[in-house]
């Protein structure tokens, strides 16, 4: 597999995940042939099948075509899956989505890369807002839906790939880009990668890998990248920067997207502007309903910094608001570590909604979601129902202030939104 060339046939194991759709999305515009699994038909899935890809709901040996080259797999899938299991039997090379990425970013003169504990999807989205809106037709890879816009384009020429690569697997330290990108660096994931030691040796690679190299100061990222030979260390934006369009956390991935722009060779002055029509991301802080009675948003928050981050941003937005929070926690080993700081979060919320924990990877853990709202106190409740029984539970309020209603998680919660005012765009 140590050819530039892409292979013709490639099949995805997986492939309505996030970050395998758009993969597989861009293979199919590049000409390959792609076929795929996954356990549920979605939205993603009904938008490949149209493009021409062959996707099957369920996984068996079967569907795995015989003129395959190549199996990518998202790392959550194990090798005793039946298609990988076929494939290995075959002889069918297979790598993990991140592997693959990195070997199509290759095939550009100048890929980007955004690696980072927090704010990946929103740079790499603002950043490709940026340069689309120059004219300079990047090809993308951005993990989530963007309001308004595409997810994933092979571009035009082969000059700029704009991606983000994942540090919960150590994938990114497979890529090899012109520009990296850190937003920031905490021990996330370090219980997939071997620890926390080895997360932050992961971070030092890909920093090390990249020509050039832009990050915001930290404990982590200051000692990890302190003697890198070409790295510019930004200054947090100051209050009001941007003109107070963004709220603290995304007025620093503002911040980052603009000066890797620069860098680019996009002026500083045009890609700000490009940013005032940056419709954001799908799940960050987006509004679904918005009441003289009743507001609901919706947060992909699923670390305790991030969670803290969008309480702040939440109380700052509407501050005469009763605060009731949705939260689902995300990984039973993210769970159990951060239990008393998500708790600690959770206790500043008027009232709030624990549901059951998305396992993702792991089907059990030591700690549940009952664990966290006891842990939180007497105004946060565990429910474990329908989503339409918390839904209807959300609803429940009669205080004298408007509700503001923030359904958290990075799990399956968006489901709830078929009980609640506004719909996602894509509402499965």
């Amino acid at each position: 597999m140590k050819s530039n060339r892409l292979p013709h046939h490639i099949h995805f194991v997986g492939i309505g995940g996030a970050g395998m759709a758009p993969l597989a999305e861009i293979m199919l515009t590049r000409g390959a042939s792609v076929s795929g699994t996954d356990r549920e038909s979605t939205g993603k899935t009904a938008h490949l099948a149209a493009l021409g890809a062959t996707v099957h709901v369920g996984h068996d040996a079967e569907f795995l075509p015989e003129n395959t080259e190549l199996v990518v797999y998202s790392s959550a899938v194990t090798a005793e899956n039946p298609e990988r299991k076929r494939a290995a039997k075959r002889g069918i090379p297979q790598l993990r989505r991140g592997e693959f990425l990195a070997r199509l970013a290759a095939l550009y003169r100048r890929p980007v890369a955004i690696s980072g504990s927090h704010g990946k999807t929103t740079v790499t989205a603002m950043l490709t807002h940026i340069l689309v809106h120059a004219g300079r037709e990047p090809g993308f890879l951005i993990g989530a839906a963007v309001n308004g816009g595409d997810s994933a384009s092979a571009g035009t020429g082969d000059d700029l790939f704009i991606m983000e690569v994942d540090e919960s697997d150590g994938t990114h330290t497979f890529v090899h880009p012109y520009l990296g990108i850190v937003p920031n660096i905490e021990d996330d994931h370090s219980w997939s990668v071997g620890g926390e030691e080895q997360l932050f040796a992961n971070f030092r690679k890909f920093a090390f890998q990249s020509e050039h190299l832009l990050y915001y100061p930290g404990e982590h990222p200051d000692a990890l990248f302190a003697d890198h030979p070409a790295a510019t260390r930004l200054d947090f934006p100051g209050p009001g920067a941007y003109g107070g369009r963004w709220l603290g956390f995304q007025a620093r991935n503002a911040k980052l997207a603009v000066a890797a722009a620069a860098l680019l060779g996009v002026d500083s002055g045009e890609a700000e502007e490009a940013l005032t029509s940056f419709a954001g991301v799908a799940r960050r802080m987006s509004a679904h309903c918005n009441s003289d009675t009743l507001t609901v948003i919706e947060d992909y928050a699923h670390h305790p910094t991030e969670l803290a981050n969008s309480i702040e941003a939440l109380r700052l937005a509407y501050p005469e608001h009763h605060l009731r929070i949705v939260f689902q926690p995300h990984r039973y080993a993210r769970l159990h570590k951060y239990l008393p700081q998500l708790a600690a979060e959770l206790a500043k919320a008027d009232s709030a909604i624990v549901t059951p924990v998305f396992a993702a990877w792991c089907e059990t853990g030591p700690s549940g979601g009952a664990d966290l709202a006891a842990a939180a106190g007497e105004r946060i409740r565990y429910l474990d129902g329908s989503w339409e029984e918390i839904a209807r539970t959300a609803l429940d309020y009669t205080g004298e202030r408007p509700l503001l209603l923030a359904v958290i998680g990075a799990g399956d919660i968006e489901q709830i939104f078929r009980h609640l005012p506004g719909s996602p765009a894509d509402a499965k």
